[in-house]
């Protein structure tokens, strides 16, 4: 599967928003008038989303559940991947919760959902999993979600016919990529929208916040790297610097192309000759490409509450556990795919109702400066794939000290 950003670089994203920049500093009264671009956008892709989250949960949940043979490694690796995705979105919400933007400079634009917001802010701790009730009865795309991962458990065991199924499925996973390459080819317009309204309307200083975000996701993520996943490499015996620097090569690729996913057969091989079981190599890192991407969760809960502060929003203890709760399930949709990450936050913005959705558009104009993110899932992955097989017993450890001393 080619990379989203494969046919669509950052060169054309630059270009309109320093197009929107100027339009919005030197002539204000047009640049606000192109805000419907952005609105455009987001809402062709939330009429789409629903339909990828149903086919990639579904398909993901069925690879899982025809796992036979390790029966207790799956287990494994569904607790392995939550906590660690419990561990992402926690540390982005805690990123999140550092800025100290200026809410006047976007507030009166973003303005919250009333009903749904005021209702939660009433919640007590006691209340938080009502609310949560309360935000899956209204939302379709959540009531998707779920009627996913039943059909994903159900094709996992239907046999000849859950095959055919899946088949089905995969079909339609293809198409539905294809339909977002092709609207991703106005990722450019909705960009120059963006900012060129936000610079019309507030100024240039309203970009100071962006870069502020930028900084934070890189932080963030440096953060879980560093604070995570090398203490499970120390566990697994080894340094996660040298694990860094056997993996360079396909490291490389995937800043360099925007594609996870082509760096994957790499990886597998790599993997495999330090010593991990064959099988247990492939499950883990397949899997892990829709199920783990501890970067795009980092992204999703320190976007979230971004943009709850450019809107003005005030987000308690219950608010916070109720968009932990929900992040969490809504991660499941997911996957490598440039630019998957901000589909999920639109999903995830339209489930809560507690942030406009039209917020998301002040965000691609640096989408595709979030290579951190990236950077983490897969080697989120491939930390993962050591953990997992050091659990199970699976890898040879001689063999792993040996390859990585060299």
């Amino acid at each position: 599967m080619n990379s989203l950003s494969a046919r669509h670089g950052t060169l054309p994203i630059v270009i309109a928003i320093v197009l929107g920049m100027m339009l919005g500093w030197i002539y204000p009264a047009l640049a606000i008038d192109m805000k419907p671009l952005s609105d455009a956008f987001i809402k062709l892709v939330g009429v789409v989303m629903p339909f990828l989250l149903f086919v990639l949960v579904c398909t993901g949940v069925s690879g899982i559940r025809r796992e036979q043979k390790h029966r207790h490694m799956v287990t494994r690796v569904v607790v392995y991947f939550q906590l660690m995705s419990l561990a992402a979105l926690a540390l982005g919400m805690a990123a999140g919760l550092l800025f100290e933007l200026d809410q006047s400079l976007l507030s009166g634009h973003l303005a919250a959902p009333a009903v749904l917001g005021e209702s939660l802010h009433e919640l007590s701790m006691t209340s938080v999993l009502s609310s949560v009730y309360k935000v899956f009865s209204q939302s379709l795309v959540l009531q998707v979600m779920f009627l996913a991962l039943l059909c994903g458990l159900l094709i996992g065991r239907g046999g000849a016919v859950g095959n055919r199924c899946l088949g089905y499925m995969e079909v339609a996973v293809q198409g539905l990529f294809r339909l977002l390459r092709i609207i991703l080819k106005f990722a450019p317009l909705a960009a120059f929208g963006a900012m060129a309204f936000v610079v019309g309307k507030y100024g240039p200083e309203s970009i100071l916040p962006l870069l502020k975000f930028i900084l934070v996701i890189y932080l963030a993520s440096a953060v879980f790297i560093v604070g995570v996943l090398a203490v499970i490499t120390k566990w697994v015996g080894v340094r996660l610097s040298r694990l860094i620097i056997y993996l360079k090569e396909e490291l490389l690729l995937v800043v360099f192309t925007g594609s996870s996913v082509a760096a994957l057969p790499g990886f597998v091989g790599k993997l495999e000759a330090l010593g991990c079981e064959r099988k247990l190599v492939r499950l883990v890192l397949t899997t892990g490409y829709t199920f783990n991407l501890s970067g795009s969760n980092i992204y999703l809960t320190t976007a979230f509450m971004f943009l709850a502060h450019l809107a003005g929003v005030e987000i308690g203890v219950p608010e916070l556990l109720a968009v932990l709760l929900v992040c969490l399930f809504t991660s499941l949709g997911s996957t490598s795919v440039a630019g998957s990450a901000l589909f999920t936050l639109i999903a995830t913005l339209n489930i809560l109702q507690l942030v406009p959705v039209e917020g998301v558009g002040l965000l691609l104009g640096v989408e595709r400066l979030m290579k951190c993110r990236s950077l983490t899932n897969v080697l989120g992955n491939c930390v993962a794939c050591l953990a997992i097989c050091r659990w199970q017993g699976a890898v040879d450890r001689e063999v792993l000290r040996r390859e990585l001393a060299t």
